[in-house]
């Protein structure tokens, strides 16, 4: 089996950290990405080897197997078992050679897979775990539903619980690569990207906005209709508010991860918007009111 060189395809060194493992994933995925890339006949290709190398490197599982034993990196765990090294064979000389070895297996595989009639059988391994990023909205998860996603060219129906979290990352059994002769599917972890809407702000399960107050009610008082992401309430406004005033409405905030029921808090903050093109009976009026204050 060809050695390939993840870690030259991601265009890092094997010192490279989790975080450089993801930046150099995303930057080259963009890069190669073939609906990005209509005119380059190999990007298709690229984008494989790409997603590959971080399917392999940004598990911490794999990377150890792959750094250690390279090209057989998924025999790793029959390798542990038995105490041996391909690598240290290798290097010593000490690999045994038998009439078998052209068929695509070693001593070692024999002695662990044949029976004393000289049969033998495959071993098993698992699947490759697969890696996507769903990007979202606030909106998008403010309540628990269903979606379809495609990955590797194949559907894939989700449940997105209510109240996840920008960079979350779930997992979802089963749904990595086949596994080979007979062995287990890998995994598929899915990364959430969710950004925040216009009119409202995220941190945990609390939601912020601001909202703007005309003069008059902030002097005087009043009600205000709110939007909030479970329909409109009424807002009392107190007398003489001033700007960034700061209110909290209990559990309008954001559903709490898996917690049926739950809910973070809302906070507003208000800015208060001078009225402009004002009406000479309007200047009037303001300029006799500045009089009356000037004169207390």
């Amino acid at each position: 089996m060809e050695f390939t060189d993840y870690y030259k395809i991601l265009e890092l060194t094997k010192t490279a950290s989790e975080s450089d493992i993801k930046k150099a994933y995303r930057k080259l995925a963009r890069k190669y990405h073939p609906d990005l890339s209509p005119n380059d006949k190999n990007a298709e290709q690229k984008f494989k080897e790409i997603n590959e190398a971080n399917e392999v490197l940004s598990n911490k599982e794999n990377r150890k197997k792959y750094d250690k034993y390279g090209k057989d990196w998924k025999q790793a765990d029959e390798f542990e078992k038995s105490g041996y090294n391909p690598n240290q064979q290798q290097n010593s000389g000490r690999r045994q050679q038998s009439s078998d070895f052209s068929g695509g297996f070693s001593d070692f595989f024999e002695s662990m897979y044949g029976d004393a009639g000289g049969g033998r059988r495959e071993a098993k391994y698992r699947g490759q775990d697969l890696n996507a990023e769903l990007q979202l909205t606030l909106s998008d998860v403010y309540k628990t539903h269903k979606q379809t996603l495609t990955v590797n060219n194949k559907s894939i129906r989700i449940t997105i619980p209510a109240g996840v979290e920008n960079g979350q990352v779930i997992k979802i059994p089963g749904h990595g690569t086949p596994g080979a002769n007979g062995g287990p599917n890998g995994d598929l972890f899915i990364t959430f990207s969710i950004s925040d809407i216009p009119d409202f702000k995220r941190d945990g399960s609390n939601l912020y906005s601001n909202v703007n107050l005309d003069l008059y009610t902030a002097v005087l008082g009043g009600d205000i209709l709110l939007s909030t992401f479970d329909g409109k309430v009424k807002l009392k406004v107190q007398p003489e508010t001033q700007t960034g005033t700061k209110v909290k409405l209990k559990g309008k905030g954001f559903p709490i991860y898996k917690t049926e029921s739950s809910f973070g808090d809302l906070y507003i903050t208000y800015t208060i918007k001078t009225p402009v093109s004002l009406t000479e009976k309007e200047i009037e009026l303001f300029t006799e009111l500045s009089k009356l204050r000037n004169h207390e």
